[in-house]
């Protein structure tokens, strides 16, 4: 990387004391800023550290020597000096005096872009986001310089604060062929932006430093008239521009949507979901983590989608090492801000899903409304609540636990996804026995799909998906325990028991009052003590219809049959030999 800072010419309008100071310092070139406080003593900035330049305070005349050197401080309260990219900003008492300056120095560094220049190249918006001092603005400069100089576009840069072109009416050469637009006063930023592409004719906008609701109004417009934009905005993350409803439309804006009762079900969620609104205004985000790490996520739309469900996007982490090469790796993240699961190279990932078996959640879980009165004492809206909860979500599923082979070869645990069967009695089935299977909401991570059969055939679109994602389905004729006990040995391979054994029975005990745990009992004795060894049938007590349909339950987990007769309130089961 070549870097320019013309550094010599900030020094110039320190104090001659201080100037003397860093002109002989070791770190000199890695200077960050000179910060220059009244009554409190100058500090120099460095990466990761500052020290003292003096032991002396700052004093008003000093401050007022280094004011009458630079140029005029505009609206936002910066300065800059002619043909450089330095800025001084201002801090000022409440009469307007100003009595704190903050030196920045500017570096056009060259090189700077290698990590996502084939990005910069498709001609997608790309908008890059960190805190404030990352670099955000050098890679800006290095972006349209590229664009106008290697690539040859017409690239016009709205520079608010002449941070990017540097201050004066001839713009610094870093910015190569790019062309500048000054903006007046900070607040009119947004009707300069929209000025640029209707009087010059650029296919490339460079903004630094989106921050209000109107300039994302604007470079939604912009956005719209088929220019590529690349901007700045301050958020570490793109759940920092989600949450934050100023520069939300940047991503593409959120609103709570009511589903219908079929798509809830389907989706396993509460019927008021969280969706994104609009197609972002970038299509591209670029996540500053650090100067040598960034994190890209190459489609924007894609991970707000898959945020708003609660699910892990996989971005990726790109890093450059000291000889200039760029890693890319792809890594899993996790949304409720534990550190990331797995990162694996990019040249590895495709073939590492399956052989893995990441599995993630899908959807949002069902959560409680807020009536009117708790939303009024929370000071919390129902949108805002959802946004919250959203983000909070994680199943607890392990991504990271190994997967072994069964007794017939096949992998386990097995992740299945149920269609139109109760999830309360699968996960009872499989806790009662035990069983190796794991319920996942997502269909592509799943194994094979357990069905009502009635549901699987009024529902092409399910045999349409697993035929594409080659998942099988397995279908059961009703959601009953023995229907759903036999669909899943179906799927382990596993053989049904002859006779019934002692687990299994509690599977139709589970929390059930006196009167069902007698009447389930009277079952048994009749199918084990003289339906099945003697082939006779038997006719149990009168029962409630709920205590009956239980011992039908019972019954057909022996594969036998059974019938209801009698009138009500003697009416009872009857139980048939095979």
């Amino acid at each position: 990387m070549t870097i320019t800072d013309d550094l010599q010419k900030l020094l110039d309008i320190v104090p001659q004391d201080l100037r003397q100071i860093l002109e002989s310092h070791p770190r000199r070139d890695s200077l960050v800023e000179v910060v220059l406080d009244l009554g409190r003593r100058p500090e120099a900035r460095f990466p990761h550290s500052a020290e003292y330049l003096s032991e002396t305070p700052v004093t008003q005349e000093q401050i007022d020597d280094c004011i009458s050197r630079v140029g005029i401080f505009g609206g936002d309260n910066r300065a800059g000096i002619e043909q450089t990219l330095h800025r001084i900003s201002a801090i000022r008492n409440r009469t307007g005096k100003i009595i704190g300056l903050t030196c920045r120095v500017g570096r056009a560094v060259f090189g700077t872009i290698g990590m996502i220049r084939d990005l910069v190249e498709t001609g997608k918006s790309i908008l890059m986001l960190g805190r404030p001092g990352v670099g955000k603005t050098t890679a800006l400069r290095e972006i349209a310089r590229v664009l106008a100089d290697e690539l040859n576009k017409r690239v016009v840069i709205i520079d608010t604060s002449n941070e990017i072109a540097g201050d004066g009416d001839v713009a610094h050469p870093a910015i190569g062929r790019a062309r500048r637009m000054q903006v007046a006063h900070p607040e009119n930023q947004h009707q300069v932006m929209i000025e640029a592409v209707e009087n010059h004719m650029p296919e490339v906008i460079v903004i630094d430093e989106i921050g209000t609701e109107l300039e994302a109004l604007a470079a939604r417009t912009i956005a719209e008239r088929g220019v590529q934009l690349v901007g700045t905005a301050h958020g570490n993350q793109i759940e920092n521009l989600i949450k934050n409803p100023t520069l939300c439309d940047l991503v593409g804006g959120i609103q709570a949507v009511t589903l219908g009762d079929d798509e809830a079900r389907r989706r396993g969620s509460q019927k008021t979901v969280l969706e994104r609104k609009a197609p972002p205004t970038f299509e591209i985000a670029v996540e500053m983590q650090e100067r040598q790490r960034w994190v890209v996520h190459e489609s924007v739309a894609d991970t707000v989608d898959t945020l708003l469900r609660g699910r892990q996007p996989s971005p990726q982490t790109r890093t450059v090492d000291d000889t200039g090469k760029v890693a890319i790796a792809r890594q899993l993240s996790v949304v409720n801000g534990r550190a990331p699961q797995q990162a694996v190279g990019e040249e590895s990932f495709a073939s590492a899903r399956p052989s893995n078996g990441w599995r993630s959640s899908g959807q949002m879980v069902a959560l409680p409304l807020l009536s009117p009165e708790r939303e009024r004492v929370s000071g919390q809206s129902e949108f805002d609540r959802l946004l919250d909860e959203s983000f909070n979500y994680s199943e607890s599923i392990d991504f990271a636990a190994p997967r072994h082979p069964g007794p017939n070869g096949e992998d386990l645990p097995l992740h299945i996804f149920p269609y139109g069967v109760s999830r309360h009695q699968l996960e009872q089935v499989i806790s009662v026995l035990t069983l190796p299977v794991v319920l996942t909401k997502d269909i592509d991570s799943a194994d094979a799909i357990l069905a009502l059969r009635s549901h699987v055939k009024n529902h092409a679109k399910l045999r349409q998906m697993a035929k594409a994602r080659h998942v099988p389905i397995h279908m059961i004729k009703s959601s009953t325990i023995p229907q759903i006990t036999r669909g899943l040995r179906r799927l382990l391979n596993m053989d049904d028991p002859e006779l019934a054994d002692d687990r299994e029975l509690q599977l139709f005990l589970h929390s059930g009052s006196d009167d069902e745990m007698d009447a389930l009992e009277e079952a048994r004795l009749a199918v084990e003590q003289i339906v099945i060894p003697k082939g006779q049938p038997v006719e149990l007590l009168p029962r409630s219809a709920q205590v009956r349909k239980m011992q039908h339950e019972l019954v057909e987990h022996y594969r036998l049959k059974s019938h209801s007769f009698g009138d009500e309130p003697n009416r009872r089961l009857r139980i048939y030999p095979a």
